[in-house]
């Protein structure tokens, strides 16, 4: 049965108002926006909560306003507290999606609930938020933490039929895609993930690096820092080389120093210069990034250019450094790239399968032309051929890999070479 009531004159009285019809009405879920915000009616009946609790108003800054202006929208509940630490840092992220969507006229809403300790600290945290809140309200905080299966914060929580679980890490796919992650159902994240793919493997360079309209990349001009764009499409038929790292970084800055050698002697022996690495930083600062780029001779990535974050996303980069292999043909050859150049360096140009599958055949067939054990003179236990990436030869000093006689008991290894010039002596 319908309510009736009379047409407000003020704001106030259009509050009032709405209130009551919002409390006269049946317990029935939210109304979602759009097929794909279809409610679980048995889970995600948010009204009732608030309506059992007593919740006469949400917060939208110092103002009360009525619920009821969150019908017709997505509702979103954000689980947070301003003393933990991923959630100050995620909120920043959630406030420009929040904007972002707001400016696309989406039909969002969402409602902070609040885990702090005190009001206080509830108040001071809702400063920094562009969105809904509930009252704070410790016996609210329990019941919709109960009935959402709250377990850790921060937690976002879609109100609809196909929405993201905590436990498929609905947090980090905003982190990861941002408004793109909109409206947070399986069904986007599966699109996204194939977007991704196909940047991965279907061997477009173009769309790889440049999807967010910078069509080039940089270089530093002698020994100062002034950019010198490079179309990306001058890049196309190249051998390129994703460079992850940062100069705050000492693995990063030890793994330049090996991979400048490398691409020297690489650029050296090709005539065509048909290898181009490009850093793909994550600098804190823009002077962080000059001084990174300026112990490189190789191109970079702008540092203002948002395709970083994307490219460390769609690599699933997660330390740094990393080097990923792009080949000629634009596809992917190895996520692994580091590994490749530690091990075989230079001579693992061009990072091709059939390259790599004739590396390893050439160090098997190596072995199988050695002993399976020697004896040292100078040493009082049997050395055995063994497999080491790297090693420093306890004879000559110097650093050896692939095969190496060694004692395991007594950390001891020796080149196969310098064996041959110790049975000499």
């Amino acid at each position: 049965m319908a309510t009736e009531f009379e047409e407000p004159e003020t704001l106030h009285q259009f509050e009032e108002s709405a209130h009551i019809l919002w409390k006269s009405l049946p317990p029935t879920p939210f109304l979602m926006a759009g097929p794909d915000y279809q409610a679980n009616q048995e889970k995600n009946d948010l009204l009732q909560i608030l309506a059992a609790q007593g919740v006469e108003f949400l917060l939208s800054g110092q103002e009360k306003v009525s619920p009821i202006i969150c019908a017709g929208k997505m509702i979103c509940l954000f689980f947070s507290a301003n003393w933990c630490r991923p959630c100050r840092t995620f909120t920043p992220l959630l406030v420009q999606l929040y904007n972002t969507l707001q400016k696309r006229d989406e039909k969002l809403e969402i409602i902070f609930i609040s885990l702090d300790h005190d009001k206080n600290e509830f108040e001071q945290y809702l400063q920094t938020m562009p969105w809904l809140a509930a009252p704070y309200d410790t016996e609210l905080q329990k019941q919709l933490c109960d009935e959402y299966h709250v377990d850790r914060i921060p937690s976002f929580v879609p109100l609809c039929g196909d929405g993201i679980s905590k436990q498929d890490d609905l947090i980090g796919f905003i982190e990861d895609y941002g408004a793109e992650a909109f409206p947070f159902t399986r069904k986007r994240r599966q699109e996204l993930k194939a977007m991704d793919r196909a940047k991965r493997v279907e061997g477009k360079l173009e769309d790889l690096l440049g999807n967010r309209g910078l069509n080039y990349v940089i270089s530093r001009h002698g020994g100062k820092f002034i950019s010198l764009q490079t179309p990306i499409s001058q890049l196309v038929g190249k051998t390129i080389g994703l460079y992850f790292g940062a100069y705050w970084s000492p693995p990063s800055r030890s793994f330049t120093a090996k991979l400048s050698k490398v691409y020297k002697e690489i650029m050296d022996k090709t005539e065509d210069h048909s290898l181009e690495v490009i850093l793909v930083s994550t600098d804190r600062n823009l002077v962080e990034f000059k001084l990174n780029v300026a112990d490189m001779p190789w191109l970079a990535i702008p540092y203002e250019d948002e395709s970083q974050q994307e490219l460390y996303r769609i690599f699933d980069v997660k330390t740094i450094p990393t080097l990923v292999l792009i080949g000629a043909d634009g596809k992917t050859a190895s996520e692994n790239g580091r590994g490749l150049v530690c091990l075989y360096g230079a001579e693992a140009f061009p990072f091709t399968e059939e390259r790599i599958e004739e590396l390893e055949a050439a160090v098997k067939k190596e072995g199988e032309e050695l002993a399976s054990n020697v004896e040292d003179i100078k040493h009082e236990h049997v050395l055995k051929l063994e497999l080491a990436k790297a090693y420093v030869c306890d004879f000559c000093k110097r650093q050896g890999r692939f095969w190496a006689f060694s004692c395991d008991a007594c950390d001891y290894d020796l080149h196969p070479s310098c064996v041959q010039l110790i049975s000499n002596v």
